[in-house]
């Protein structure tokens, strides 16, 4: 009788310790195209930028990227690599909008500061205090030389 109590023992032990390890967090972490921060779905192949999430449109093939556990209470249920939080912090954009050129908190500071610790204007982006409230920083250089004064300086119609 001990054996067969110890052998019970055994077995119920390995099925709490096999059951933990099934449930173990997955990691969902994941560079999207132009290596922006992105989630994996369960398929373990499709990685989506974070902005994608929570959008009431499936881009996860069984639909993940839009489950109450995910987006039930945003930004709080996301994981915190998908969150940038802006200086003011009732504010936060998704993670891929961080550093992106666009002015998505409203005052910069998603393209600004020590906070998001963007690097400076890449070569599609031209450097400049912009007149649109859009821009932070950089303009693109599509806007470049196209008649419109995009830079409080007209640098983007005569320099760029």
């Amino acid at each position: 009788s001990a054996i067969v109590l110890l052998l019970l023992v055994v077995i119920v032990t390995l099925a709490v310790v096999l059951g933990l390890l099934s449930c173990a967090p997955v990691t969902r972490f994941c560079a999207a195209s132009n290596n922006q921060t992105g989630f994996l779905c369960d398929d373990r192949t499709t990685c989506i930028p974070a902005s994608q999430l929570c959008n009431r449109v499936s881009n996860c093939r069984d639909g993940e990227d839009e489950q109450e556990k995910l987006c039930g209470d945003l930004p709080h249920s996301l994981p915190g690599y998908l969150v940038f939080y802006c200086s003011n912090p009732t504010y936060w954009v998704y993670a891929d909008q961080r550093c992106d050129g666009m002015n998505d908190c409203g005052d910069c500071s998603d393209e600004m500061g020590s906070l998001a610790a963007c690097p400076p204007c890449g070569l599609e982006w031209w450097s400049c205090s912009p007149v649109l409230y859009e821009y932070c920083s950089c303009v693109p250089r599509r806007l470049c030389r196209d008649g419109t004064q995009h830079c409080v300086s007209w640098s983007d119609e005569y320099i760029c």
